[in-house]
């Protein structure tokens, strides 16, 4: 049941990636690169199916959806760039600027974040009054106090020694305001009620924390080959990881701990989210 739900939200997302117009100019060829380097779509499938929980129907949001994953892409062209991570792969093929030079990969990902904001202001994604507050929370999620807000104290944090609360409040920056307002991003658009909206939201942070958990640990239990870029790049880097500071078996521990939490947040839905529920338990044993 749920590979078949996550195929079909896949195909839906895929379909849609496919029938984008893609110019043959470098700019074009560079972005689509990067969109097609063999994602898992967590964040629109999670607004897919958030959407579905509340009772609508995912296709009416799809562009939205594809829109995360575009943020999503510009942001992993931009962390693999010389001056933040320096990593030559990613998803197992090279890294955007090493296949198009870095100029055309800063170019790429900026574009696939305006193209983003193109595609949430689609008009036919309903009630005017949800999309402009989802057009706005995108944008927080996205930006100083978001998603870029944790790239930034991440980098801040190299070579130092961080505590717990430190690392918690990166990720759920860096990792979780994504992730959290792909969940909230369904629900404001398929109708949900506030309680629904909160749910979700709870979901999502609880899911934000683990996936990040969970990078931690694959980062060194992991292969190079699986994971589709080279591992150990924390320990490289001098980031303080959950890793580091809990040891495997505690972070695994941790891990699971935000699992049932996530899960727990689902109870209103009853047996509308059930995909939800395991999308969690697929966060904590995915192997890349």
């Amino acid at each position: 049941m749920f590979d078949a739900t996550f195929q079909r939200y896949l195909t839906m997302i895929e379909q849609f990636l496919a029938q984008l117009a893609w110019d043959k100019d470098i700019l074009s060829q560079s972005m689509y690169y990067s969109l097609i380097g063999g994602g898992k779509r967590i964040r629109p499938v999670l607004a897919l199916a958030s959407a579905e929980a509340v009772g609508g129907n995912p296709e009416a949001i799809l562009s939205a959806a594809v829109a995360l994953e575009f943020i999503h892409t510009y942001s992993l062209i931009h962390d693999d760039l010389p001056a933040m991570d320096n990593d030559d792969y990613r998803r197992g093929r090279l890294s955007n600027h090493k296949v198009f030079g870095e100029a055309y990969a800063i170019l790429a990902g900026d574009a696939l974040l305006t193209y983003a904001f193109e595609l949430l202001a689609d008009p036919g994604l309903g009630q005017p009054e949800r999309q402009l507050r989802l057009i706005r929370e995108v944008a927080v999620a996205a930006g100083k106090v978001g998603m870029v807000g944790g790239q930034v104290a991440d980098v801040a944090g190299e070579g130092k020694t961080l505590t717990l609360p430190d690392i918690e409040e990166i990720h759920k920056a860096k990792t979780g305001a994504l992730l959290t307002i792909s969940a909230r991003l369904g629900g404001i658009l398929a109708g949900g009620t506030a309680e629904q909206e909160q749910a979700l939201t709870d979901y999502a942070q609880a899911l934000g924390l683990a996936f990040q958990i969970k990078d931690d640990i694959l980062d060194v239990v992991g292969d190079s080959e699986t994971l589709g870029k080279l591992a150990g790049s924390d320990l490289r880097q001098g980031k303080s990881t959950y890793v580091s500071l809990l040891g495997l078996e505690g972070a695994g521990q941790e891990l699971h701990v935000q699992i049932l939490k996530a899960q727990s947040a689902l109870k209103p839905f009853d047996e509308g989210a059930i995909f939800l529920s395991e999308l969690a338990n697929y966060i904590e044993q995915r192997q890349h």
